[in-house]
C-alpha cells in the first residue's frame, strides 16, 4: 500500500475569526481523503498557545482542557509531543494566521504548507496596502481613504470633515486588517459616521473608508502557483445591507448565484482581474478575489483579495470550484500538491545559489 501523506491541520488562532477557523477546519478535515492522508489536528487557542487534539470536531471542553505549549515543537522536548508532517495546512483566518505570521514560522521550519507565502499573505491581509499596490499597477479599485488611529485621536472632527469632503453617502468603514466582515459598517448618514469609525478602530489602528458601489457583489476563486486559473464567478446577494459576519457564519440567509448573472464578456474580465490580483501580490495556492460591478456603468471594481478564504461547506471558495468542475475533495488534493510543488521549487532554487 502507498504510504499516507501526513497533513498537519492548524486551526483556531488569536484573531476575531477564531470560531470561523474551527468551522473551516471541520469542513477540510471531513473532506480530506482518509485513504490518502493521515491528519494531525493542532488547535491554537485565543492566547496563541498550541495543543494537539483528536480533530477539529473536538468539543469546546476538550479544546480548553489540559496543557498547551507556546510554540510549535519541531523537535521533541520534555513534556511536549513531537509533531511532524509532510505538509502543513494552516486554516487560520485573519491576523496571526492569514497575515504572513504563521507563514513566516513555517518558512523558518522549512516545511511545505498550503497557501500564500509571507509577503503575499501580508499584502493580501492589509486591505490598504493591497489597494495601494493595485492602484499603482493601474488595476481598478473602489475609491478609498486610509485613516490611522493617531489621526482620529488628534482630531476626530477633522477626520469626519475629511471623509464628508471626499465621499457621498452611503460609504463603508472597515478595519484594514481583518476578514469575515468583522468591524465593517455601511454608513448612510453623518450621524452614523462616528460610531462606525469607533467600531473599526476597536479592531485595527488603520482603517479604510470606501465609496459604496451600487451594483452586484461578485466573487471569483483562484487556484495555482506560477500559472493560476480562475473559477467561474459567483454572485452574492446579501440578505441585509451587505454580506456581514452574522449571515456568513450564523444565519445563512444571503443568496448566491453560481454562475453570476453577468454577460460572458464581463465574466471573462472578472476572471482576468482575479488572476491579475493574484499575480500582483505573488500569491500561491489559493485566493478568493471579491469585486463590485457598478449597476449604472457596468464598471468592475476589485474590492479585496483573501489568501485564506473561508472553507466552510457554504463558503464561496470551494463552492465556485465545485461549480467549475472541481469537487471539495479534489480541490484539497490539488492544494496539497501545490504546497509540495512550491516547496520543492524553492529548494531547487536554493541549491543553485
Amino acid at each position: 500500500m502507498k504510504k499516507k501523506l501526513s497533513v498537519v491541520l492548524l486551526f483556531g488562532g488569536r484573531s476575531a475569526e477564531h470560531e470561523v477557523s474551527i468551522i473551516s477546519a471541520r469542513s477540510i478535515y471531513k473532506n480530506l481523503d482518509p485513504e490518502k492522508y493521515k491528519v494531525t489536528s493542532i488547535y491554537l487557542n485565543k492566547k496563541g498557545q498550541w495543543k494537539q487534539v483528536s480533530s477539529p470536531f473536538s468539543s469546546a471542553r476538550e479544546l480548553k482542557a489540559g496543557s498547551s505549549f507556546s510554540f510549535l515543537p519541531w523537535f521533541e522536548l520534555t513534556g511536549r509531543p513531537e509533531i511532524k508532517g509532510d505538509v502543513y495546512f494552516p486554516v487560520l483566518h485573519g491576523p496571526y494566521g492569514e497575515d504572513g505570521t504563521i507563514q513566516g514560522l513555517l518558512e523558518m521550519a522549512d516545511v511545505p504548507y498550503v497557501g500564500a507565502g509571507v509577503m503575499a499573505s501580508a499584502i493580501g491581509m492589509d486591505k490598504a496596502t493591497f489597494k495601494n499596490l493595485l492602484s499603482y499597477l493601474g488595476l481598478p479599485v473602489v475609491p478609498y481613504l486610509i485613516l490611522y488611529e493617531e489621526n482620529w485621536k488628534e482630531s476626530s472632527l477633522a477626520v469626519e470633515k475629511l471623509i464628508q469632503s471626499r465621499f457621498d453617502w452611503p460609504l463603508f468603514v472597515k478595519p484594514a486588517n481583518l476578514g469575515s466582515s468583522v468591524g465593517i459598517t455601511k454608513v448612510k448618514n453623518r450621524k452614523s459616521l462616528r460610531p462606525a469609525l469607533q467600531l473599526a478602530f476597536r479592531y485595527d489602528r488603520k482603517i479604510l473608508v470606501e465609496k459604496a458601489i451600487t451594483g452586484q457583489e461578485i466573487e471569483c476563486s483562484v487556484l495555482g502557483n506560477e500559472r493560476p486559473i480562475a473559477s467561474i464567478p459567483g454572485e452574492v446577494i446579501p440578505y441585509r445591507e451587505f454580506y456581514d459576519y452574522a449571515d456568513k457564519y450564523l444565519e445563512g440567509k444571503t443568496e448566491f448565484k453560481i454562475p453570476a448573472d453577468l454577460p460572458e464578456s464581463l465574466s471573462r474580465k472578472v476572471q482576468q482581474l482575479a488572476i491579475a490580483s493574484f499575480k500582483a501580490i505573488e500569491a500561491s495556492g489559493l485566493a478568493r478575489v471579491d469585486f463590485f460591478v457598478e449597476k449604472s456603468t457596468q464598471k468592475i471594481y476589485i474590492n479585496e483579495i483573501n489568501t485564506l478564504p473561508g472553507f466552510t461547506e457554504i463558503s464561496m471558495y470551494p463552492r465556485l470550484w465545485e461549480a467549475s468542475g472541481l469537487s471539495f475533495r479534489n480541490l484539497l488534493d490539488r492544494l496539497i500538491e501545490l504546497a509540495l510543488e512550491r516547496h520543492q521549487n524553492k529548494k531547487r532554487c536554493l541549491r543553485k545559489t
